[in-house]
């Protein structure tokens, strides 16, 4: 054999032994991660779970934008969004350089075929047209189509795009078969789009000539980038929600909290780097299930809060539906307990724990004074018992200080019960953003 020879014999066995240590490399990382979508056909096949797609650059994995899935959409039962793109408007609270979306069949009871899913910044603050230098086809495991189980959720492959914080990102998505009913957040408080057909390309808009004021199947946007070293989630009920806030306006308190963060970060670089997300659904309760507003607190805490991309802590504000839509005198001491696990959930995983007190409601229709009792007894539980790391008071600062038991004026949006712009705001002023950082403590 000649030298010539010699040298490719070797040239080959080198690049052998590369390819082997890089496919054991990838099967060990595989692994690790486990199964994310097995093939079927021309799709892939979701498995149920959260799961992570590998970074395309550097940075840190937060939350630029979450909703928790409430229920199953009235009237989708038979066909769902078959045969229709609908195009999600939600808004970022921090930037980064890559992307990836959740994708939720929680309520459906058929698998959901997505075959198209796109990406893109909004071209505008109102309206489904994108700015086409953004647009990005969405693959799930390498494939565009993705099969979403029954009751499962799929994470996106990572694509690579600017993402700028405090502006509106368009996720469209067609399924060409029903899968039941549609996964959905009612209170989006935004507006999104609805087009007939396959449109998840239209960069223009056109196709999308109906509205809805819900987000389907879309449940988060996470960013890559260097805005921020972690998140910071809302868990709560229609307050945190922000049911009364001006529609399209981003005014719920987590948007505020979230400006706040930019903003004094900007200023001196004394606040924590953290994205914040909301996982308030309208109607939600700490103890107790309700197909149409969602899983307990206790029940989706895994899913909402720990499931976050870098959750550093979480403020809870989840009660005050458990008294007022009790039809017996609701047990506060069952309350506090349920509040006491959630923060023991948490510290488990090592997220900081704030706890928020719940706000007046006297001259709401569902007002009385053996409830106002109950709220008393939970927020004196907070405030003393130690239940949480730190304590946020959304009743103090909410009050009228003439009448605690009411929403000062400025901050009543009328029903007695939800805050105002002005009082949400006031909600985001209130937490002491220190608060927010440093590690749970360790409890024995």
């Amino acid at each position: 054999m000649t030298a010539k020879h010699h040298g490719y014999a070797l040239l080959s066995a080198i690049v052998a032994l590369v390819m082997g240590l890089s496919a054991a490399i990838y099967v060990t990382a595989a692994a690790e991660q486990g199964p994310r979508h097995r093939r079927a056909g021309d799709a892939v096949v979701a498995n149920p779970g959260p799961y992570h797609a590998a970074p395309v650059s550097t940075g840190v994995w937060v939350g630029a934008w979450a909703a928790a899935p409430a229920g199953a959409e009235p009237g989708t039962a038979a066909d769902g969004m078959a045969g229709r793109t609908v195009r999600n408007v939600v808004h970022t609270g921090v930037g980064g350089s890559a992307a990836r979306v959740t994708l939720s069949n929680l309520y459906g009871d058929r698998p959901l075929t997505v075959t198209h899913a796109t990406l893109a910044v909004a071209a505008h603050h109102d309206g489904p047209a994108a700015d086409p230098d953004t647009l990005r086809r969405l693959t799930f495991g390498g494939a565009t189509a993705v099969v979403v189980p029954a009751g499962g959720q799929t994470v996106s492959d990572t694509v690579a795009v600017t993402v700028p914080h405090d502006a509106d990102v368009l996720v469209s998505i067609y399924s060409p078969t029903s899968a039941g009913p549609v996964t959905y957040h009612p209170r989006a408080r935004q507006t999104s789009y609805v087009a007939e057909g396959e449109a998840t390309e239209d960069a223009g808009g056109a196709a999308f000539t109906d509205t809805t004021p819900y987000w389907r199947y879309l449940t988060a946007l996470d960013v890559l980038g260097d805005e921020a070293d972690g998140t910071v989630v809302a868990l709560g009920d229609s307050i945190t929600d922000g049911v009364t806030s001006t529609p399209g306006a981003n005014r719920r308190w987590p948007d505020a909290l979230a400006d706040r963060l930019r903003a004094t970060l900007a200023a001196d670089g004394a606040a924590p780097r953290y994205a914040v997300v909301n996982a308030g659904i309208s109607g939600n309760q700490l103890l107790a299930d309700d197909p149409r507003r969602g899983a307990s607190g206790l029940n989706r805490f895994t899913r909402d809060v720990l499931g976050r991309p870098g959750v550093k802590a979480v403020v809870i504000d989840l009660g005050i539906n458990d008294i007022l839509r009790n039809r017996t005198l609701a047990d506060p001491q069952a309350i506090v307990a349920g509040l006491r696990t959630l923060a023991d959930r948490a510290h488990a995983h090592g997220v900081k724990v704030v706890g928020a007190t719940l706000t007046p409601f006297r001259g709401h229709r569902g007002y009385s004074a053996a409830r106002e009792n109950v709220r008393q007894q939970v927020n004196r539980a907070i405030r003393t018992d130690g239940l949480f790391d730190e304590v946020v008071d959304f009743d103090q600062a909410l009050r009228d200080p003439y009448d605690p038991r009411s929403l000062r004026p400025e901050y009543d949006s009328g029903d007695h019960l939800h805050p105002s712009d002005p009082g949400y705001r006031r909600m985001a002023q209130t937490l002491d953003l220190e608060k927010l950082s440093g590690s749970a403590p360790a409890r024995l």
